[in-house]
């Protein structure tokens, strides 16, 4: 059973109070100069609890490598990052490279566009692995995203679309122990880095619904994981000709999940075709388990 918490349980005072091990928070990002500077101020304000601010960037061209810099991050330029794998496939594979460059043994990933960061997106996430370590081995985030605003008023739930439109019905149909997830697609992560070394990392839009799956199966089920209520959080929309790829990413890892599993049989899923009839491949990739790496030097 996944089990529930909210964000207020954990403040800074009582996890600092109860934390053994070092912190190590990762942002992924792709041009967010404007939001990188307040999530990293903040980061850094949780003083005593956070003890590596570590940004993995996708060479983006808006400062937002210099910004993150200045303010004391540890600063990593993706494809610097085990090179030896060629080419960064997206932000999962990101987050898989960071793994080289973490310090902490406890780890949390968070987006690096929110509007108005809040600390408690991070002492949120901790709090299950730092007063809960017996019980949660990995926790996901979940909070509500106003889409848009309608005669001045936000659709206060409805940004998530490919959440209620695939991921969702994906998992309740094929995987419902995992449907108990508020926001499976939510980029908010956390776990043991002793955890994360025994995942395999899907590349790009795949990573979050693989992550899920994978942690089920390291944990023989929901028992040892979390998710913890973050309240609202605002970010960038993707437009909706961007979110098919992404659903149709999401769809193929439980697609190829099924086929390994023998409840599918058919061919390989064909390229992405879009309305004006383009052909997108989306691929489905992923990294080893990084403890498998350490296995080969």
């Amino acid at each position: 059973m996944i089990r529930p918490f909210h964000h207020s349980r954990f403040s800074a005072e009582l996890l600092r109070e109860h934390k053994q091990e070092r912190v190590t928070v990762v942002l992924p990002t792709r041009e967010v100069a404007d939001t990188i500077g307040p999530i990293v101020e903040r980061l850094w304000s949780l003083e005593g609890l956070i003890d590596q601010v570590l940004v993995v960037d996708a060479a983006s061209q808006d400062g937002t490598a210099e910004i993150a810099a200045s303010l004391g991050a540890d600063v990593h330029q993706e494809g610097d990052l085990l090179p030896e794998f060629g080419q960064v496939l997206g932000k999962g594979d990101a987050m898989w490279r960071a793994l080289a460059v973490t310090t902490g043994e406890l780890i949390v990933y968070l987006d690096s566009d929110t509007r108005g960061f809040s600390p408690h997106f991070a002492t949120g996430m901790l709090g299950p692995l730092i007063c809960e370590e017996h019980e949660v081995r990995f926790v996901k985030g979940h909070f509500r995203r106003p889409y848009a605003a309608v005669e001045g008023q936000p659709r206060r739930s409805e940004g998530g679309r490919v959440t209620e439109l695939t991921a969702r019905p994906l998992l309740s149909a094929f995987y419902p122990e995992l449907a108990a997830f508020v926001q499976p697609l939510a980029g908010e992560v956390a776990a043991r880095r002793s955890f994360l070394d025994e995942l395999p990392f899907a590349t790009g839009y795949a990573i979050e619904t693989s992550m899920l799956l994978h942690a089920r199966d390291l944990l023989d089920g929901t028992d040892g994981m979390a998710q913890v209520d973050l309240e609202e959080r605002h970010n960038r929309h993707q437009p909706l000709q961007a979110l098919g790829p992404m659903a149709y990413a999401v769809l193929r890892v439980i697609l190829e999940r099924l086929r390994a599993e023998g409840r599918l049989i058919d061919e390989h899923a064909p390229p992405f075709q879009t309305v004006d009839g383009q052909l997108i491949q989306v691929e489905l990739v992923e990294r080893p388990p990084y403890a498998t790496l350490r296995a080969r030097a």
